[in-house]
This record gives structure tokens, sequence and C-alpha cells, in this order.
């Protein structure tokens, strides 16, 4: 099974060989999430997929998950929505699954929304307006989850003091009650639930005050018979850290995100997390670097003594970042494994690395990140990014492949 690059003319034939790909272990992507439902046992699972599954591909992520169980998946956009809604149908019947959009869908979108059974984000009450004036109009009954502010200042109702807080439950009713819509859930994000844990025993810490908020407004609905259905709050991080969180009544789900894929934190359960995705290329080019010779744009590696070069076809188009230069990438040489430092600037399509006294070899295969997940942690920290990005940004070009999988004839990765 693979995927290929974007770009590709159905009606020509594929390289035969790549010159970088991805590896995708769906074996981990399933230790993981049962990882983390050990945290969150009595919590429902939602699997967030948006941006292709982190980068990984929802063709490879998607049947994992259904094959472990999860039934509830969460996107950020509606054209997200509607490519999961067509790969869930090719396994289960469109009544066994759920698809939350947590980002903004327009109002001319609710027909379809509906249709495939699809449940939208109210961001305000003025969505929640424009999208019961579309449902109406069309005839339908609109599912949704309201957003509710409680300290990211990104999207919600703005709950962030007692009056704001009742004027945010408020809304929520007036939002249950309009023509049109379905509210079948409740949610908000927390925006420093990593960042707290040292503060976890303080009940002033951020996340708790944003919990408190949420409470606030929960409280009010539920003293006026409106519970939603559905309510979460934890992400990756706070299902992990917080799991006393999901003990309070409200909580019936958990956001699975950047954990499902083997990054973000563990602590205080110290799960263990495998990196699902291993991006991998190979030496395609060796020669030696002369005396006060420079390396790449701008000549920044300049060294004074010979110094063997191996060029990478990989750059930052594939979304290997120029932030990573000074880093190491694992090179599987016949003599064993050995690190190598990036050197120079990366380029668009290649980079280069110094395996001086190192037995490289032409076609040796490199692991650029993948192995552990201190490898990737380690560049980002260089490039001072976090994992999710890195895994987002490998573009199109990148063929996938499973690698669950036999190996395709002599081993090599072949389209």
């Amino acid at each position: 099974m693979h995927s290929h690059p974007v770009y590709q003319h159905q009606d020509l034939p594929l390289p035969t060989h790549p010159r970088v790909w991805a590896d995708i272990h769906t074996t981990h992507l399933i230790h993981n999430y049962n990882a983390l439902r050990a945290c969150n046992p009595t919590a429902t699972p939602v699997g967030v997929v948006k941006a292709d599954a982190y980068g990984h591909g929802i063709s490879f992520v998607v049947p994992a998950l259904l094959s472990a169980g999860c039934r509830h998946f969460a996107v950020a956009t509606p054209e997200e929505a509607l490519a999961l809604r067509g790969l869930l149908c090719d396994h289960l019947p469109m009544e066994d699954t759920t698809i939350l959009v947590l980002g903004y869908t327009h109002p001319n979108d609710v027909v379809a929304m509906v249709h495939y059974r699809i449940t939208v984000t109210c961001l305000s009450l003025e969505h929640a307006k424009a999208l019961s004036v579309q449902a109406c109009a069309g005839g339908v009954k609109l599912m949704c989850h309201v957003g509710i502010d409680t300290g990211m200042n990104r999207i919600g109702l703005v709950a962030q003091d007692a009056e704001s807080c009742a004027i945010a439950a408020r809304d929520v009713m007036a939002i249950m009650d309009m023509a049109g819509l379905r509210v079948t859930g409740m949610f908000t994000h927390f925006s420093t639930a990593d960042d707290d844990f040292l503060d976890v025993a303080q009940p002033a810490s951020y996340t708790r005050v944003q919990l408190e908020r949420y409470m606030q407004v929960y409280r009010q609905l539920c003293e006026a018979g409106k519970r939603p259905k559905f309510c979460h709050v934890c992400n990756s991080v706070a299902s992990v850290r917080w799991t006393d969180l999901w003990d309070v009544p409200p909580l019936d789900g958990v956001r699975f995100g950047i954990s499902l894929y083997g990054y973000g934190e563990t602590s205080p359960k110290n799960i263990s997390l495998a990196p699902v995705m291993k991006l991998i290329t190979k030496v395609v080019h060796l020669h030696v670097c002369p005396p006060s010779g420079k390396v790449g744009y701008g000549g920044e590696y300049a060294p004074d003594t010979p110094r063997t070069i191996a060029t990478l076809p990989v750059g930052y188009a594939d979304g290997f970042e120029r932030g990573f230069k000074g880093g190491y990438v694992t090179i599987h040489t016949k003599a064993g494994d050995v690190k190598a430092p990036l050197v120079g600037r990366i380029c668009m399509d290649q980079c280069m690395v110094d395996v001086t006294d190192l037995p490289v070899a032409l076609g040796d295969e490199v692991t650029l990140f993948g192995c552990q997940r201190e490898e990737l942690e380690l560049l980002c920290q260089r490039a001072g990014t976090i994992p999710y990005e890195p895994l987002c940004l490998i573009s199109g070009r990148v063929p996938r492949f499973s690698a669950d999988e036999e190996a395709v004839g002599d081993g090599e990765k072949t389209f």
C-alpha cells in the first residue's frame, strides 16, 4: 500500500525508486491509541486526523484506528471531513461513525454536512444563527457542537469570568433552541496544559482556571435541563497529564491528537509512545570538500581540513526544514548505524552531511527522523519548533508507504 505524490499525472509512469519516502507504522499507531485509552478508560476516544492525519495520510491512519475500535473522529475543515467520510464509507455504514469539524464551516456548506452526517462547530452566536438560516432554507437539521472560549481566545463563545460564563450559558441554550440545529456536544480547548503540569496541585493553574470556566457554563446548562450529550475538554497532553479531569461528569470524550502519532508528553503515566512516521532517504553522492572549501548556499560550513560530504536528495520542499541544519541523521551502513551532522544550509531539494571517517557508501539508507521520538524532538529544538509542524509539512511529493506490509521484491521501496 502506498500513497502517490499529489502532482503525479495518472497516465504517466512513476519513478521506480523514490529519492525520499515516509514509512508509516500503523502498528505503532495502534499501540499509541491503546496506551492513551488505558489512561482514559471511561472516556470515549476521538481520533484527531486533521491535516491528513498530521501528515501521515488518512488512508493509512483511519483504517488502523477503525481496527482498534475508534469510531469518533475530528478534523479541522469541511473539506477534510468530506474526504474522511468517503474513506470511512469504504469500511462502515455512515451511521456507525461520527466526524466533528473543529474549525469554521461556511453556512453555505450546511446541506452537504447534513447529507454526509458531519457535525460542525458553532464558533459564536452569530455563526450559529447563520448556520440555522441555511439549515432551515435547506429543510435539514444540522448536528453541531458549541465551542466555549475559556481562555484560548481563538474560537467559541467567550466564557472567561462570571458574567461572560452566564452569557455563554444563555447563548448555548439559545443555540439549542434554534430551528435547523441539533446541538450534540460542547467543548473547549486548553491552551497551557503542557506547561501547567508542574503546577498540577495548584488550583490557580491556567488549565484548572479554564476547566472551572467551562464548568460554570456546564452547571448552568444542567440546572436548566439543557446538558449537551457529548462534552469534551481534554486534548492529548491533558488526557495524559491531567488524568483526574476525565472523572468530572461532563467530560464524556477525550481528543487524541499528536500523541497518536508518537509525540507529546507522557508524564505522569510514563506511557510509551512510538513514532508512527519514519522519514527515509539515501546517500546519492559522496565527495571530498577540499580545505577552505565551502558547503552549500552562503558557504556557512567552511572546514579548514578535507571533509567527506554526503549529499541527500531531500530538502525543505519535501518538508525537511531549513532550521534543522546542524542536527543529526542516522545512516544505516554495512558496518552498523552511525550518526552524521547536517552541514551547510538545507536546500530546497537536497542537503549535505559530514561523513568524514564514517563507513558510508553510495546507496546507504538514511533515517532523517523516526527511529526514536528523540530524533525529531532534537531537530525541532534546533529549529525552534515542535513535532506538529514538520510532520504536517512533509509535502505531497513524498510518497507514504505502509511499513507493516511485506517488502516488495528485493526489499527496495518501489511504487
